[in-house]
């Protein structure tokens, strides 16, 4: 039997009573949740307000701003009281969470102009709401009761805008089993939009990372009364400049907590395993801003190995804390900063080379002082030698290593040093001897740091889905002889490799690709073999899109001093430089004016950073549709970057979620393997489903040493955790899902074609389609990014989905799910029976049915292509147009318009593209006027005035309601039946002004929605 919600609910809070939080069956409205906050207040701050005081008060500090209200909860306030004196104030105890009363109300009802909502649990800090607990039974989908809480919130006029539930800092989801939580947000932060980017959503976990899902595992864990004050006190960041509240993980949350007792206890040095794409950043931000506040310490350097690490590294902090880091210009600054008792310089970001120069009495800097007179840096920084330092590495396994770190260690024996890596150095990967006496050891991250604080592996990651698998295609040139491990291949094989596969393992061009080359040598050739390739292959195939291919690798000879910084990580780089360096320079060159032409930029190797700078911010633009990066560069020809040719620059350090292929043709092992197949595992959504690697170096030893290694676990366990499913084992699971599709069709009396899915009757049968086809769509998705597949295998995909009834499918899905979302957006749908509560679950995925290369241009070509062409000629038949424009999610709201129009043309027409453009635009106006028209003279209104106000609301964006009773007035209704005629209008343009709005909010129209 299921337990039912409210039995839950009784048993939380029964559960919290356990926990010394006071039970407040009283509060149970406004009135009531103010009254309670009111004599909270007063106890805190030791005052009594008047009843005009306390509604000004309300008034003052009520926001419908989150990041403002969540300033305001963590602040000391001021407020005038009615004799003219200050009153300040705070909210709650902010020096000791603990010690604030933590109380727990339960269906609380709260009534606003527009909002009538009642909440199943919510917690009281000294009488503010900062929790809210919204339970499910169980089998309810945790995403979708997420999403109803982001629905409910964004109502407008809500009580989180209104009322003292602006302070909510928390929300909780749990089905008893399943619990989640996430922080609230403004708007902009806080939805679930069309390409399903979600709101980071988190399960706690033990300090082993093992999940903590039960609610009452979860109560103890997150609830009690000190740790939660010390997650919204300590664990939460407000991120200034995005303006913007952010949750730590679990894993950061354990590892600030080690670092700060280690400092407390001053118990040694430590390291953070925490694996790449983990936010190693934010905790350590988190771990250096509470040393602020630590008065043994006196200076804490967070310490990185290179130049745009460190820009990188100081521009993360800031944006976490407006201004909290400012900038090292020099060496000089560096020691000013930390001779300085200023409390913004007491967290400095720096790099370990400007520490070392300073730190080193041999340096050339110090050298120069000493000959002109001048105090050395060393001597300088005596006064600190002394002193409590903390010094905060990130990515210690790199140049850590070197003598630098020695200097450091010398220069302050009192400091502490703690460390920041993806992927420790252990014996097995380690290169940095050192010499003990007659005995060479080699030194790894233990040696160095001391012990480990916390780990998180990347086999955790994966678990968490944090980062993604990895997809690794050992590629065989015949399909039967793998090359030998490290053996180089034809470059022009290799490229013809990568022309045919791009497409297939980068979604239809929706990612993008690194290709690791082994030289400069190397990726020179390679820039050259790709332009040729490409030029043969249009010449033999005009439909042929070019990919777009940049390449970076640092200039040789006399570069800028932050080149130069930039150099000091890239061995491989720094040592192919020494050889035919204006060669190279040449080269280098002749690759930025080719980028500069396909770009219309205007960079110069004299300013290589800034050339750098924008191939990463390009590949990172991947997001965004052409259409919208033309309109921000229309002179532009190309905005964005297929695949970008290395040699050691961006395989670490560098993040994208739109990067999802590694082309290798480099020998990779360890520590250096793991970080440059981790530039694809970021998390996007269901369509990109792996990271990629096509390897044609026959590298499964190394591939296999490194999972070993890294994984946190051994052999085949962690294989089957970090590789995705060979291409059989999937393609039997879309068999599977594609019988249990007809097993459904078959149950309601279908044969199991596409076409008869619109006979299906009711919710329930259409909610079970939608169901089973995703199961087959996602499957799908994943084998079309699969670059390995046999011949036989692609059959075997098309035998058991053919194109053209995979596309039917889609269309037909797209249809149900339309339906089913308009019928959901009614607030009168969504509560009562079981069937609209099951529908209210649904989550339709539409990103999973959108293709990267179908988007409105391509589909003008088409249409123009058939047009021009004799009938049987054409690219697509009018058929199979109809049904990819139906198959496509970009489409959904426009489908109907472009499918009429495609049925109105005549093949071999002769019509071209910009003539079909304009013919659309044109058919769509005349279709949108017969349309008003017609509303029009059912509601007995002049077209023209039911023009102007339609026009004016989409113009504007906005819906008047004291332009609508303007539009009636010449109708001469009283008000019963005014309001009737008003509601019955509106129940024809709301949907006509959805969709003329394109998706875009008009502000206004939910009231009629509703």
């Amino acid at each position: 039997m299921t337990t039912t919600e409210n039995q839950i609910e009784l048993d939380l809070i029964a559960k919290l009573g356990d926990l010394k939080y006071t039970y407040r069956p009283d509060i149970c409205d406004r009135a009531t949740l103010e009254a309670n906050f009111r004599e909270r207040f007063q106890q805190l701050n030791q005052v009594r307000l008047t009843d005009e005081e306390f509604q000004r008060l309300l008034e003052e500090i009520v926001t419908p701003d989150v990041f403002t209200a969540a300033q305001t909860l963590r602040s000391r306030n001021s407020f005038t009281r009615e004799d003219g004196t200050p009153l300040n104030y705070t909210l709650v105890n902010i020096d000791d969470w603990c010690k604030n009363t933590f109380e727990v109300v339960h269906q609380l009802r709260i009534n606003t102009d527009n909002s009538h909502h009642r909440f199943d649990v919510i917690l009281l800090t000294n009488g503010v709401p900062v929790v809210q607990i919204e339970l499910k039974t169980l089998g309810i989908n945790p995403r979708r009761a997420i999403e109803q809480i982001v629905e409910y919130k964004n109502d407008p006029g809500n009580g989180f805008t209104r009322t003292l539930l602006c302070f909510m800092q928390v929300f909780v989801v749990s089905n008893y089993h399943s619990t989640y939580y996430f922080a609230n947000n403004n708007a902009r932060h806080f939805s679930f939009n069309a390409d399903e980017r979600f709101l980071p959503i988190y399960q706690f976990a033990a300090l082993d990372n093992t999940k903590i899902t039960g609610l009452d595992e979860f109560a103890d864990a997150f609830l009690a009364k000190c740790t939660l004050g010390q997650m919204i006190s300590r664990y939460m960041v407000l991120v200034a400049s995005e303006q913007k509240l952010l949750m730590m993980r679990p894993y950061q949350i354990y590892a600030v907590k080690n670092i700060v007792k280690c400092i407390e206890e001053n118990s040694g040095n430590g390291y953070i395993w925490h694996t790449t794409g983990s936010g190693k950043t934010l905790t350590s931000f988190k771990a250096s801003t509470l040393l602020k506040a630590n008065p043994a310490i006196e200076k804490c350097l967070f310490v990185v190995d290179r130049k745009d690490l460190d820009r990188q590294t100081r521009e993360e902090f800031n944006r976490f804390q407006e201004g909290c880091v400012e900038q090292n210009t020099n060496t000089g600054e560096l020691v000013r900063r930390m001779l300085s008792d200023d409390a913004a310089d007491k967290v400095i970001v720096c790099t370990i080379q400007k520490l070392g120069l300073a730190l080193d009495e041999n340096s050339k800097r110090n050298k120069s002082r000493e000959k002109r007179g001048l105090a050395t840096y060393t001597d300088q920084l005596e006064d600190l030698r002394d002193k409590r330092i903390v010094l905060i590495f990130d990515e210690c396994h790199r140049s850590q290593f070197g003598d630098n770190h020695q200097a450091i260690k010398e220069f302050f024996p009192k400091a502490q040093l703690f460390g920041f890596t993806g992927t420790p150095i252990f014996p097995e990967n380690a290169s940095y001897r050192q010499i003990t006496g007659d005995e060479k050891t080699l030194k790894t991250t233990q040696d160095l740091f001391q012990q480990s604080l916390h780990e998180y592996t990347i086999t955790h990651a994966i678990e968490d889905r944090n980062v993604l698998r990895f997809h690794v295609d050992y590629y065989k040139p015949d399909g039967k002889n793998p090359p030998k491990p490290g053996e180089t291949l034809a470059k022009r094989a290799i490229v013809d490799a990568i022309l045919a596969k791009h497409d297939a393992a980068t979604g239809g061009r929706k990612f993008n690709a690194i290709l690791a080359t082994a030289s400069i040598n190397d990726a020179i050739e390679y820039h050259a073999l790709f332009e040729q390739a490409q030029a043969e292959r249009q010449q033999a195939d005009p439909t042929f899109v070019q990919l777009n291919i940049a390449a970076v690798f640092s200039p040789p000879g006399d570069v800028s001093a932050d080149v130069r910084q930039i150099q000091e990580d890239l061995p491989t780089e720094l040592e192919n430089n020494q050889a035919d360096p204006e060669g190279k320079k040449a080269a280098l060159a002749a690759i930025i004016a080719s980028y500069n032409a396909r770009y219309d930029t205007n960079h110069r190797i004299e300013e290589f950073d800034l050339y750098y700078q924008d191939v990463q911010q390009r590949i990172k633009d991947q997001q965004w549709p052409e259409a919208d990066l033309r309109k921000a560069s229309s002179k532009a020809p190309q905005h964005k970057i297929d695949i970008t040719i290395v040699v050691d620059m961006l395989l670490t350090g560098f993040d994208s979620k739109y990067l999802n292929t590694l082309y290798v043709d480099k020998n990779l092992k360890h520590h250096g393997l793991i970080q440059a197949f981790s530039r694809t595992n970021r998390v996007l959504n269901d369509t990109k489903p792996f990271g990629h690697i096509l390897d044609f170096r026959g590298q499964q030893d190394a591939v296999d040493a490194a999972i070993a290694l890294f994984s946190g676990a051994k052999g085949e366990a962690a294989r089957k955790i970090w590789l995705v499913d060979k291409a059989p084992v999937v393609i039997e699971k879309l068999q599977e899902a594609k019988d249990a599709l007809q097993i459904f069709m078959h149950s309601y009396g279908l044969s199991g074609k596409p076409e008869e899915i619109a006979k299906l009757q009711g919710d329930d049968a259409r909610i079970g389609f939608v169901e089973a086809f995703k199961k087959v769509q996602k499957l799908q998705t994943r084998l079309e990014q699969y670059t390995d597949l046999t011949p036989e295998q692609e059959e075997a995909i098309q035998s058991i989905l053919p194109k053209d009834e995979l596309n039917a499918f889609r269309g037909q899905y797209l249809e149900t799910a339309k339906r089913l979302r308009d019928e959901r957006a009614s607030v009168g749908n969504r509560a009562g029976d079981d069937k609209s509560e099951e529908v209210a679950q649904l989550d339709f995925e539409f990103v999973l049915f959108a293709s990267a290369t179908i988007d409105y241009d391509y589909i003008m070509k088409l249409i123009a292509d058939f047009s021009a062409r004799k009938p049987g000629k054409a690219t697509m038949s009018r058929e199979q147009l109809v049904g990819l424009i139906a198959a496509d999610a970009k489409f959904i709201d426009e489908r109907d318009d472009i499918t009429e129009y495609v049925m109105s043309l005549k093949a071999g027409e002769g019509l071209d593209e910009r003539a079909i453009r304009a013919g659309y635009q044109q058919f769509k106006a005349t279709k949108a006027a017969l349309e008003l028209a017609e509303f029009a003279a059912k509601h007995g209104l002049p077209t023209a005035a039911l023009q102007s106000f339609v026009d004016a609301v989409l113009e504007r964006r906005i819906f008047d309601g004291e332009q609508l009773t303007e539009l009636l007035a010449p109708l001469e209704l009283g008000w019963k039946a005014r309001t009737q005629k008003e509601l019955a209008l509106m129940a024809d343009l709301v949907p006509m002004l959805k969709k003329r709005a394109g998706g875009r909010e008009i502000s206004g129209l939910k009231a009629y929605e509703d």
